[in-house]
Order: C-alpha cells, then structure tokens, then sequence
C-alpha cells in the first residue's frame, strides 16, 4: 500500500498550489480520501475530505471557499487545489485514505511565505 503526496513548496501570500496524492494497492474507489495538515507545534487538522464516489466533499472552515478537494478513480488520485494561500497555511499536508483501513502518505511541505 502506497500513498504518495507531490506538488507541494514554497509559495507567496495570494498564491496557488495543487497537491496531488498518488495511491496504490489498495481498491482506491471504495476510500473516503482526506487531506490533513500540521503545522510545527500544533496538532494534525483535517482539511478536507472527499467521499469514495466523489458526490460529497467537506472543509474545514479556515479553507473553506479556497481550496478544493476532488479524486479521479480511474487514476487512482486524489488532488487539493489551494488557492489564495496564506501563511497560515503552511504546514506538511498529508493525504489519507480510511474505510476498513486507515492509510497515510508521508506528507508534502508546504510553505507559504514573502
């Protein structure tokens, strides 16, 4: 089983970055896919999340309005598209596939900063 994160780096205020989460063996289309995140000092926060079939999406309200989360089964991928970013934004984002199991991918930084 493998979940491998890219796209993320370093980024100014007002910019965009589109993380991409690559999975593998494991059925992908019968995972719930979410992104978390953790910033130095802080705990591991959900981000976003992405039902199996694509039809229902969450966000956590700090991201709410610019970014978004979308799968494509056929590629086995999950992506975050970050628009707008902020400095509070910057953390390592993680992707994460839970159903019967619960995976997780090694996290891609992400640096928003001047």
């Amino acid at each position: 089983v493998q979940l491998v994160e890219s796209g993320g780096g370093l980024v100014q205020p007002g910019g965009s970055l589109r993380l991409s989460c690559a999975a593998s063996g494991f059925t992908f289309s019968n995972y719930v896919m979410r992104w978390h995140r953790q910033a130095p000092g802080k705990e591991r926060e959900l981000v976003a999340r992405i039902s199996s079939g694509g039809g229902s999406t969450y966000y956590a309200d700090s991201v709410k309005g610019r970014f978004t989360i979308s799968r494509d089964n056929a590629k086995n991928t999950v992506y975050l598209q970050m628009n707008s970013l902020k400095p509070e934004d910057t953390a390592v984002y993680y992707c994460n596939a839970i159903s019967r199991n619960n995976y997780w991918g090694q996290g891609t930084q992400v640096t928003v900063s001047s």
